[in-house]
Parts: C-alpha cells; sequence; structure tokens
C-alpha cells in the first residue's frame, strides 16, 4: 500500500450471519470503502478490517470458520491493521463463551464471554452510558463525556482489566469497549447509535488512516 487513499479500504468480513450490510453501511456513511467480503486477497490488502456479529456466540464461529474467514481475520490481526469487533463480533474475539461450551473463540484476548448476571434483564435492549476507563483510548475520541450507544445482547467478556477501555452499568459494570493494541470491539452496535456511533466510525476510520501514513 503506497499513499493515503481518501476513501480507505474497509473490509466488512462476510461469514453469512446477521445483517452485516449495516456494518458496512455504517462505514460508507463516514467515508470508508467499505466492502462486505469474504475474499481472504481483498482482506489482505484492506486498510482495515471489521468483523460484525450477531446472534449465537457458537453459531457465529462455526459459521467463520466453515466460510474460511478464521485465518484471514487473525492475519489480519497479526499484521497490526486496526480491526473493529462489533457485538458478537466483540465476543469472538474473546477465548471461549458460556453460550457455547466447547467452541473455541479467536481467543485474541484472554477470557470467557459470560451471560450477564441474574435479576437484569436479558437481553439488554436499550440505550445506555458508557463509562471510559481509558481516555485516551482513539476509538472514544470526543466521546469520553458519556455518550450513549445502543446494546443488544445477553452475553458480554469477563476479561482482563488491561482490555477494558469502558464499561456500562446494568447495573453493575458490564463490559462495553475493550482494546488490545490496534484491535478494538465494542459490545454496542455504533451503526445503530446515532450521532454517537457515527463519531466512533469516525474515530475507526481516522486510526485507519493514520495507520496508512505509516505504512
Amino acid at each position: 500500500m503506497s499513499g493515503v487513499s481518501p476513501r480507505p479500504l474497509v473490509a466488512v468480513l462476510d461469514y453469512g450471519i446477521g445483517n452485516l450490510r449495516s456494518a458496512q453501511k455504517g462505514l460508507e456513511r463516514v467515508g470508508a470503502d467499505a466492502r462486505l467480503t469474504a475474499d481472504a486477497g481483498l482482506i489482505a490488502d484492506a486498510d482495515g478490517v471489521v468483523l460484525p456479529g450477531v446472534g449465537h456466540f457458537g453459531t457465529c464461529m462455526r459459521q467463520l470458520r466453515a466460510t474460511g474467514l478464521e485465518q484471514p481475520a487473525l492475519a489480519a490481526i497479526d499484521s497490526g491493521r486496526p480491526f473493529l469487533g462489533i457485538c458478537v463480533g466483540m465476543q469472538m474475539l474473546f477465548e471461549a463463551s458460556e453460550e457455547a461450551p466447547g467452541v473455541t473463540g479467536l481467543g485474541v484476548m484472554t477470557g470467557t464471554v459470560r451471560l450477564l448476571p441474574d435479576g437484569v434483564v436479558r437481553p439488554q435492549m436499550q440505550w445506555n452510558r458508557l463509562d471510559v476507563r481509558q481516555p485516551d483510548c482513539p476509538l472514544l475520541a470526543g466521546l469520553t463525556g458519556g455518550a450513549w450507544m445502543y446494546f443488544v445482547h445477553s452475553y458480554a467478556p469477563d476479561t482482563e482489566e488491561r482490555f477494558v477501555v469502558a464499561t456500562c452499568d446494568y447495573p453493575t459494570p458490564i463490559t462495553a469497549v475493550t482494546e488490545r493494541d490496534q484491535v478494538w470491539a465494542t459490545q454496542f452496535h455504533p451503526e445503530k447509535s446515532g450521532d454517537t456511533g457515527k463519531r466512533l466510525a469516525q474515530n475507526f476510520l481516522a486510526a485507519v488512516r493514520t495507520d496508512q501514513c505509516r505504512r
């Protein structure tokens, strides 16, 4: 890759589960050349990669593997390019989930995805406010004052504190945003979160452009 494209290429991994096109459209709205793809070559050439997901952890992991996209996803992460997991796409970055015992995740971050605690409504299907733990996270630039995001989930990662960028109160802290180098993930749906979600998508794209300049 040479130079900085005015519309960076972002590969949205198409493994056939859920409304993947909504994530693609959200990135297009902020200026990305976002392509829904299962082409390993295009993924390798992309400036940034996004792993969306809705539904069941086990089904999503099995489908990612069945479509041959597990290794391209891991290769993109290993390359250091900006990578964003969304909702179940976030959960897939962890080692395992209580939702699907015996099914391994991508293992990019340590920890297990666990059912939301007893006594709360499951799924959490509402707007909720972020409690930002790491204000220097580039994904949350301009959103550290308590942005509201839209959540739809019954499970959330239980992980090391060093990976947790933001939580939400439900009513105990629930992991909402994680970070490991240039791998970010959100339990909420940015594309369904109005102007605050749009700002987050813009921040991801800014990170993609910054990474382009380094290469």
